[in-house]
């Protein structure tokens, strides 16, 4: 839904319905699906998400300043509660349950062996590196912009952050810049999460689960569910109003989730992994205290969001 929500903002950006994006989104998710081939559908989303990175040009223009840069990282007010809530908000909403689903069944998808395991570890790390610079960036460019000035402003919608931007490098390139980033990072995290989704409800019920077959009757199932989580999530941005309402209620929906998942994970580890594959000593102790702090995080993330 909250991807379906980004491609609604960028086209209304330039005019288009909702109605006429959302749908055609749709269309274009399921197709790509029907590639017959993991490794197809991988590319595309790689493809797409390169459109994230054009975020880079609009750094490029507003020429953030680099001691703020040093002096803002020197200067953390760890003591403020809202500053902290950011901090939580930003994990509890980053780390999601439904990557953990993606990984493993992606894992299975393309067919990597035990040998393959040191390179899908370093593919994840590189991953992790790439996904947090793109944040790091954007966070870069609105400082540079709109909050250097300390304008009272609600960064709620995709109009909202073209307008404060274009106030610095002009509308029309903040549309383009804004507007193809989004719409980029919307649709590679679309396949991932459906692709999740589909994969983990397909599993449970013991249906065949692959992308590297095209439809037939044999994996009907897993295309029908993978098409119905795509028509139910568009349905629900098309017929409701409060769409920032709803992203922050999917966000809560993930914070709750993660302490769950990341639980059951670490269970997992220790009781069905053979005795050679689990992890050990200092970088064990690593895991499950950065996993104790996340699931913290995740759960603090509600409260104040709820009014608890």
């Amino acid at each position: 839904m909250t991807e379906f929500i980004g491609i609604a903002g960028v086209g209304e950006l330039f005019g288009i319905s909702k109605w006429i994006t959302v749908p055609f989104s749709i269309l274009i998710l399921t197709l790509i699906a029907s590639l017959g081939s993991y490794r197809r559908v991988e590319k595309v989303g790689i493809i797409l998400g390169l459109f994230e990175l054009t975020f880079i040009i609009g750094i490029a223009m507003v020429h953030p300043d680099v001691d703020s840069i040093i002096d803002g990282m020197k200067n953390i007010p760890i003591y403020d509660s809202s500053y902290v809530y950011l901090i939580a908000a930003n994990v509890g909403a980053v780390i999601m349950p439904w990557m953990i689903f993606y990984q493993q069944s992606a894992v299975v998808d393309k067919g990597l062996k035990k040998h393959m395991i040191r390179k899908e570890q370093t593919d994840t790390m590189v991953g992790t590196f790439i996904t947090q610079g793109i944040m790091i960036g954007f966070i870069v460019l609105f400082a540079a912009t709109v909050f250097n000035q300390h304008i009272q402003v609600n960064e709620n919608t995709v109009g909202d952050l073209v307008n404060s931007t274009g106030r610095y490098i002009g509308m029309d390139a903040a549309k383009a810049i804004m507007g193809s980033s989004i719409l980029g990072g919307a649709l590679v995290a679309a396949i991932v999460v459906v692709l999740a989704g589909t994969w983990g409800m397909t599993e449970v019920l013991d249906w065949k689960h692959s992308l590297n077959e095209r439809i037939n009757s044999s994996n009907l199932g897993f295309y029908g569910m993978y098409f119905l989580v795509l028509v139910v999530s568009g349905g629900l941005v098309l017929f409701n109003e409060k769409l920032v309402s709803i992203a922050i209620m999917v966000e809560v929906i993930n914070a709750l989730m993660v302490p769950i998942v990341l639980g059951f994970l670490l269970e997992l580890e220790r009781k069905a992994l053979p005795n050679s594959y689990r992890m050990k000593g200092m970088y064990k102790k690593i895991v499950i205290i950065l996993s104790l702090i996340v699931m913290v995080f995740g759960i603090y993330m509600v409260i104040p969001v709820l009014n608890l």
